[in-house]
């Protein structure tokens, strides 16, 4: 992207999340922990596609303009990506103490500050609020979250980029279902064909499932083998320049189960009534319900067990739930899966989950892998 493009989107996305904070703080702190608390906000604001940035840090203004505080180990990707991004400025803390010093510049003692409360862990917190003891804490959580739920064109490329990853690799899961693999292989199988695809990782830990494993929705890959008769379902996800995917479909090793045929049959058909409800303006609730609608109709009532769907982006959760209870009208821009499934505990289950875009109109696919009753011998 160009330097003057990346500058002004960077900046506006810093000012929408400014926008939706009622108390109008005077600076914004992203603070990173350890690589398990690495908040994704962090990259919301600062496009470095390279390097952990663990415990690292950004002050945001008003303005749009920023801050980022890394260590040595980051350095040349942060000012890589500065270089892009004028409106960037980086230090590189080289201790603890450098960084405490680089914070009270940054801020002034008596500012009002937003926090990503959510993502922040205690021990990070404890350290902010002993090197700016003077400062007012402000929750911004719901004003990032809620920022970051609507995606602007670069990332909407890039969440469908890592939706064409794993579209290309399900396409070619018939070709690998034989007697014998294990679940574990199949799994290492579809990553590595993500990565020959372009994916620089994957979005979560890879779930597969072979015959009663395919009734749980967020199962383990083992040492299971696949024998025929198995229902077989992918749940996976590509990463591209730090945006996710997340596809599932439901394969079948012969000799054709008609019982399961009718249950795929019967979630395509709830996936396709969601669709037809999908726009914006419309409630996740309402996106829910035309799911469940045609599963309580059928004669596998009780059996969808989850909520319909949930944005991505930055993170494979990425801040709205589609189920029920959730009632803020969809956006223009929101990027969300469509996952619904039927799991008959002890005998298997089918899950047909899409990546997709909402829209004015309704919705674009993201992801476009076959959603039919597939096995080897298709």
């Amino acid at each position: 992207m160009h330097a003057g493009l990346l500058r002004g989107l960077m900046e506006d996305r810093v000012r929408r999340i400014f926008d939706r904070i009622d108390s109008q703080p005077d600076a914004l702190i992203i603070a990173n922990g350890d690589d398990r608390h690495v908040d994704a906000s962090f990259f919301y604001l600062f496009d470095a596609v390279g390097g952990a940035f663990e415990g690292d840090g950004l002050v945001a203004r008003p303005d749009g303009t920023r801050t980022v505080l890394t260590s040595p180990l980051e350095a040349e990707t942060a000012h890589n990506a500065a270089e892009l991004d004028r409106s960037v400025e980086v230090r590189v803390c080289r201790s603890r103490a450098d960084a405490v010093a680089a914070l009270r510049d940054l801020v002034d003692a008596k500012a009002s500050v937003g926090l990503n409360f959510r993502e922040l862990t205690e021990e990070r917190f404890g350290e902010l609020r002993q090197a700016l003891p003077g400062v007012r804490w402000v929750d911004a959580s719901d004003a990032i979250q809620k920022a970051r739920r609507v995606k602007d064109a670069d990332e909407i490329e890039r969440i469908e980029r890592a939706g064409q990853i794993v579209s290309r690799v399900a396409t070619e899961i018939p070709s690998l279902l034989r007697p014998g693999v294990t679940e574990l292989d199949l799994a290492a199988e579809l990553e590595y064909r993500m990565a020959r695809a372009g994916a620089s990782g994957r979005s979560f830990e890879t779930i597969i499932g072979f015959g009663a494993h395919s009734a749980e929705p967020h199962f383990a890959p083992g040492a299971a083998r696949l024998e025929r008769g198995n229902t077989v379902v992918c749940d996976f996800g590509a990463l591209h320049r730090r945006y996710v995917s997340d596809l599932t479909r439901p394969f079948y090793l012969g000799p054709e189960d008609p019982e399961m045929r009718r249950v795929h049959a019967t979630v395509l058909d709830a996936q396709n009534a969601a669709l037809a409800v999908l726009r914006a303006g419309a409630r996740p609730s309402e996106v829910h319900r035309a799911a469940q609608t045609v599963i309580d109709a059928s004669p596998w009532k009780g059996h969808f067990t989850h909520r319909l769907g949930h944005s991505i982006g930055l993170s494979v959760h990425d801040g709205l739930s589609l189920n029920l209870e959730t009632t803020d009208p969809l956006e223009p821009g929101e990027t969300v899966t469509i996952e619904p499934g039927i799991y008959l505990p002890g005998r298997g289950g089918v899950r047909i989950e899409d990546d997709v875009l909402v829209t004015a109109s309704g919705y674009r696919f993201l992801t476009t892998a076959p959603r039919e009753y597939l096995g080897p011998a298709n």
